[in-house]
């Protein structure tokens, strides 16, 4: 559903920032179509309003349109207002220790400042919602966020003209598989834990360069890392330690559109240390 927001302190970041402060709380943003202008804030000016159509994407139909509405306070089309959009893909942060951290980060990428139009509308059509760049997937989630932001003034560091809307895009992304053996279930400190295997995506698309991660200890997101040869194939090798207690395989493909694989594998460190 389409998301607006009422002005508030915007930081020098644009959406990654943002979106950061939204998920801590900092900057509401209640979902709504339409606001009075009895609801704004005392002396704001404008009202933002961004969607998407559609709001799904799969592996085919990978673009959405852009569009919204910059209106006055009054409820009146605001033309030839400047407004930065971006596509923000997010990834679930690795904490184990439950400490309040924001329990998610961000990856924004610029689409462009499109100016609104004498009823207050923009818009940019055909924006590939994808991920961009070569940055690993692992935790990836499959919702992108899109957000848009009117500063007045242009400068971020004075907030008190700061506008910002934001939605999301739903990413149905197609499953994976990963095979594996390992070359012992009972491992010793010391003693080295190897696991082989493939892994398989799905549509026939190459599994090459697919990254894949082994965890052997609960508070390391991974202790080893590879990535796929052309055929699937990999072999990952950890030396055991006396505390290894966790020994997990994931996999993560390159492409946002198709989800890793994980599997707990069938290992027992005898000699991990115990209370």
């Amino acid at each position: 559903m389409p998301r607006k927001t009422l002005r508030k302190s915007l930081p020098t970041r644009l959406a990654a920032t943002v979106a950061l402060l939204l998920a801590a709380g900092a900057l509401s943003a209640p979902a709504a179509s339409a606001q009075p202008a009895a609801a704004l804030s005392p002396g704001d000016a404008y009202v933002l309003t961004v969607s998407t159509t559609p709001s799904r994407t799969d592996y085919d139909n990978r673009r959405v349109d852009v569009t919204g509405t910059v209106t006055k306070a009054d409820g009146t089309p605001a033309p030839g207002i400047p407004v930065t959009l971006q596509e923000v893909v997010r990834f679930t942060t690795w904490n184990p220790w439950g400490d309040p951290i924001d329990p998610t980060y961000y990856e924004p990428r610029d689409l462009g400042i499109p100016v609104s139009d004498a009823a207050g509308e923009f818009t940019v059509p055909d924006v590939d919602i994808d991920h961009v760049g070569d940055s690993s997937l692992l935790n990836v989630q499959q919702e992108v966020q899109i957000t848009a932001l009117y500063d007045e003034d242009g400068d971020l560091n004075t907030p008190q003209d700061g506008y910002f809307a934001d939605t999301t895009v739903a990413v149905d992304a197609e499953s994976s598989s990963v095979a594996y053996t390992v070359n012992k279930r009972r491992v010793r400190a010391g003693e080295f834990l190897v696991v082989q295997g493939r892994v398989t995506l799905p549509r026939g698309i190459n599994p090459g360069g697919t990254e894949v991660f082994l965890q052997t200890y609960w508070e390391s997101q991974y202790d080893r890392r590879t990535t796929a040869k052309a055929d699937g194939s990999f072999m990952l090798v950890t030396r055991i330690e006396d505390y290894d207690d966790t020994f997990t395989l994931r996999t993560a493909p390159r492409d946002l559109y198709v989800s890793g694989a994980q599997e707990q594998l069938p290992v027992t460190n005898v000699s991990r240390t115990r209370p």
